[in-house]
């Protein structure tokens, strides 16, 4: 199973970001999204952050001009089905994603590789619903592509071995290391990383503690990055919301119940960064907190 022209479903970060590393590592690559103003930013966004790479010595201009021709872009989902492999990069909603592989399917060769980028919805489900499940599995990046170095590989029930060693192989030259794991909510990273927050957000609703002194608390008593609160923001909250709710509906366990207060934030708006407010309000030049 050789690939060579891959295809990307959402221009938003996620897709920019694995479009980004995908044709640095020589592949050809082709963007869809449902909308023009989204892959003129994304375009814009992975020539950004190239730029920055090469700033900073770890890529040649010429690779960079390489890399930004190998890429294009269409508003047209069938356009897609010529493509060695498609990864998935939508809204981490299932009736959506449902959608997209259904609208591909009478498109694609008989040998495309699907996969989804998503971080917490049951692979083998989604595979159901297309004509390949054999040829289906998670592709799971973390955020920022460019940046992090982990793909979770998801196998779903039916997934064949010649698909697995071929996804394998795809992480392997795109200089990133490869995570087995397998098909149960939310995964390895998100079954482990989002109760951790939503348990941070329920730290701040019971009043324990504020933001500033929740983040600092991890920060630097557990030498963590970023606080918990922060992460989250950087995730989305929405994002966040959702991984929980997978985890409590697929696993039935009540110490996967979404804190409240991360509920209230997602009914106002609030979804971090991306909104100019979360857990921290960035409206101005620092972040500040919003309780």
């Amino acid at each position: 199973m050789e690939i060579k022209q891959v295809g990307v479903v959402g221009a938003g970060q996620m897709g920019n970001g694995i479009a980004h590393v995908f044709a640095l590592a020589g592949y050809d690559v082709l963007i869809t999204d449902i909308s023009e103003a989204s892959l003129t930013k994304a375009l814009e966004t992975i020539e950004r952050n190239i730029e920055r790479q090469v700033s900073r010595g770890k890529v040649l201009s010429a690779d960079k001009r390489a890399a930004m021709e190998r890429i294009k872009t269409t508003l047209k989902l069938a356009d897609l089905g010529q493509c060695d492999l498609i990864i998935e990069a939508a809204t981490e909603r299932e009736t959506v994603k449902q959608a997209i592989f259904e609208d591909l399917l009478p498109h694609l060769k008989p040998t495309t590789i699907l996969t989804s980028n998503t971080s917490s919805i049951s692979i083998t489900r989604l595979a159901s619903r297309t004509d390949r499940p054999e040829k289906f599995m998670g592709f799971h990046f973390m955020n920022p592509v460019p940046v992090m170095q982990l793909v979770e590989l998801i196998r779903g029930i039916a997934t064949d071995q010649e698909t697995w060693d071929a996804m394998h192989a795809v992480v392997r030259k795109l200089g990133k290391t490869a995570a087995s794991a397998e098909d149960f909510p939310a995964f390895i990273v998100n079954r482990i990383l989002m109760p951790m927050i939503n348990e941070a957000v329920y730290t701040l609703y019971e009043g324990v503690g504020n933001v500033k002194s929740i983040d600092e608390s991890l920060k630097l008593g557990a030498n963590h990055p970023m606080g918990p609160l922060e992460l989250a923001d950087f995730i989305g909250l929405d994002t966040c919301l959702a991984i929980m709710n997978v985890l409590h509906e697929g696993l039935a366990d009540t110490k996967y119940r979404p804190c409240p207060l991360l509920t209230k934030y997602v009914e106002a708006g609030w979804l971090g960064r991306k909104t100019q407010r979360g857990f921290y309000d960035y409206r101005g030049e620092v972040p500040v907190p919003t309780r």
